[in-house]
Formats: C-alpha cells, structure tokens, sequence
C-alpha cells in the first residue's frame, strides 16, 4: 500500500512539474517588450523637397543638414550622399516633450545635441553621450530625381 502511495506522489509531482515548467515556458515565450523608446507622439509627417533648390544650398554636399518644419518638434534632414538623406525628428529622446527638448546640429558640425539635457546625437542618428539612451526617431525618405518625400 505504501508503494502505490509513493508511485501516486511521484506521478502527480511528475504532472506538477511538467504543468510548472510550461507555464514559465509560456510566461518567457508569452510576454513580448513592446517598449521601443520614449513617447514621442506620432503625428503625421508627409513632406516633400528639392534637394537642388536654392532654398537647400546645405542639402548639395555629404554632411549638409536642413531643418524643416513637421513632425513633433520639426525635422532634421542630413544628406549622407548623393543618394542617401536622414531624416530625424527633432525632439530629443531623453524627454521628448520638455519645453527645450529640440536637437540641432552642433556649432562644430560634427555631431547633434539637445542643449537642454547635453545628449549627443552623430549624424545617423545614434546616441554617442546620454542622458538619452534612445536613437533619434527617424522618418523614411526616399529620392526620386532631385525630389526627397519624408514620411512616417
């Protein structure tokens, strides 16, 4: 008798573990982190500009910004190449909706910087000193002849 009540706890441990283990599977696998950054509102971006137009001298050369106006605090466009332009929406990630969260490109022209918080930004976009941790929030472009459409 003894042995079949020790053959029934170790089978019901058995299923214990077993319904255990799946439940932590499901809690690991189940739970997604959909936190991507900062609460930048979205708001709708659709603009349109001529990369050879006298009023975008800066957007002729590798390395020539403009600012525009859209997005949430405007936008930054950085000509990477011929081809190739950035679009980053002005407001800095480390507290996007602070009165003086704005990025700009530095007097030096070697990276971007929200002057209220000290965050520096490169040219792509990336984090190079915090207080922000997040990439700049990035529009897509694309060119098509001298004309580039930034959207969301």
């Amino acid at each position: 008798m003894q042995a079949t009540t020790g053959a029934k706890r170790a089978k019901a441990f058995t299923s214990m573990i077993k319904y255990f283990s799946l439940f932590i599977l499901l809690l690991l696998f189940g739970c997604k982190d959909t936190y991507n950054g900062p609460s930048i509102p979205d708001v709708p971006v659709s603009e349109q500009i001529n990369v050879t137009s006298l009023q975008y001298p800066e957007l002729r050369r590798d390395g020539g910004y403009v600012y525009l106006n859209g997005g949430y605090k405007g936008i930054l466009v950085v000509r990477q190449s011929a081809n190739l332009y950035l679009a980053f929406e002005r407001a800095c990630t480390y507290d996007p909706t602070a009165a003086c969260a704005q990025v700009e490109a530095d007097q030096s022209g070697l990276f971007i910087v929200d002057s209220c918080c000290g965050s520096q930004f490169n040219f792509q976009g990336g984090v190079m000193a915090g207080p922000a941790v997040y990439n700049l929030k990035q529009y897509r472009t694309s060119l098509s002849g001298s004309l580039l459409y930034i959207t969301n």
